[in-house]
Order: structure tokens, then sequence, then C-alpha cells
């Protein structure tokens, strides 16, 4: 079974890398021959508030797949109804009840591509997001283009005029921000930062003990970490 798996991984990588049109990407995260756990990316759909952003997947694949859906979630944050602004937790029936051995790793791409397009905001996996959706959607609209473009890479365009000024100036500013922390958990940050530390020397002692990003989301840390952290601050 397992041998059978790696067979049709193999096959679907090899598949990805020969289609130039479609703009999916796949490779293997870290150690590049275990083909279960995978990184996928695609660009935002055009006319749409993530147009001109890449989106990174997180894929693992199970030990039972193809009979089983590929395990994904959003990396780069996005604002969007079926998808958790917190986790990136998808919710999409493709990737669970309606999977089907036929459909791949590529397919489930475009899929959540086209979630992009056709959000769902009366089945959400984030209610926040879907409520702001269903009762102001310029607001939605503006709040996924200003994640686009922190999050995703998009650029930040406009016909002019003070308005697209201002928020050109938060967009950079909230980008300089996100820079400071390093690609680390804000809130993880700052909970050292009360502490008595500054944000910079935070992010040091946590690239120095070799803390994982978690894709910029919050984690809680073991005692080793904590001790780790914390003597590092002190200069022990």
């Amino acid at each position: 079974m397992a041998s059978n798996r790696m067979r049709r991984v193999g096959k679907e990588l090899a598949d990805i890398h020969k289609d130039k049109d479609s703009q999916i990407q796949v490779e293997p995260i870290g150690n590049q021959e275990d083909i279960t756990h995978l990184r996928g990316s695609f660009p935002g759909p055009p006319d749409t508030p993530y147009q001109g952003g890449t989106y990174n997947i997180d894929i693992k694949i199970p030990t039972d797949y193809p009979f089983r859906p590929p395990v994904m979630k959003f990396e780069t944050k996005v604002w969007h109804p079926n998808i958790s602004s917190q986790t990136g937790a998808i919710c999409l029936d493709t990737l669970g009840n309606a999977w089907s051995p036929v459909l791949t790793v590529k397919s489930s791409l475009l899929s959540l591509q086209s979630l992009l397009s056709t959000p769902e905001p009366k089945d959400p996996q984030d209610a926040e997001v879907a409520n702001m959706m269903l009762q102001n959607p310029r607001e939605f609209e503006r709040v996924a283009r200003q994640w686009a473009v922190i999050y995703a890479g998009a650029p930040s365009t406009g016909a002019g005029g003070d308005m697209d000024r201002a928020n050109d100036v938060q967009l950079t500013a909230a980008r300089d921000d996100l820079a400071k922390y390093g690609g680390y958990n804000k809130d993880l940050v700052d909970r050292f930062c009360g502490m008595g530390f500054d944000v910079e020397r935070v992010v040091s002692a946590f690239r120095f003990v070799g803390l994982d990003t978690n894709g910029s989301q919050d984690q809680e840390l073991n005692d080793g970490q904590m001790g780790d952290i914390t003597a590092r601050l002190l200069g022990e």
C-alpha cells in the first residue's frame, strides 16, 4: 500500500512539473526524498481581492491515499469565509466527504484556487469573515485585499487620490510591522516583550534556539523552549 501511494504521488508531482499553464506548483517540504509532506502554491484568481498574490498550502499525504484525501491548510494567511483566518483550516467538500480516488493533489489545489473566486459565506469555516461578507461586503473586500497585499505579496495599486495614499501608508506600516516580527506570531512575541524585552531581542532569541515560525500562528511553548529562550534573553 505504501509503495502504491509513493508511486501515485510521484507520478502526480511529475505531471504537475510538466504543466506550465496552470501555475500550480508543488514541492516536498524539507527532505526532498519525503513526498508525503508537500507545499503547494497557486496565484490568486483574477478579478478577486486575492489577485496578484501567491498562496501557499501545506499538504500532508495520508497513509491510505488516494482512498482518503490529502490534508491541506493554508500557510498564507487569507481573509475568506471558508478558510480560518487563524489556522488556515479549509471548509471544502472535495477535501472531505466528496473526495474521490480519481482526484489528485493538483485538482485539489485548483479547487482551492476556485474557492477564492466563489466563497460560500452561508457554509463558513470562519464565522467572523462570513458575517462581514454578508453584512458589509465592501469592507470584506477591503480587508481581503489588504491581507492579500500584506501576506500574499499582492501589489498595492489604486487609481490615486487621498484614499489610496492612506491605504498604501497603512499597508506599508503593516508590512513593516510584520517584518519586524520575523515571521513569528505577534502575540507570542509580545508576551515576551511584556517581560521588558524589545521585539528585536525576542525575535533574535527565537531564532537562536531554532523556534519554528509556525506559519505566523500562535503556539504554546514547552518548558524546554521557554527555558532556552529565557536564558538567551537574560544572556545566560
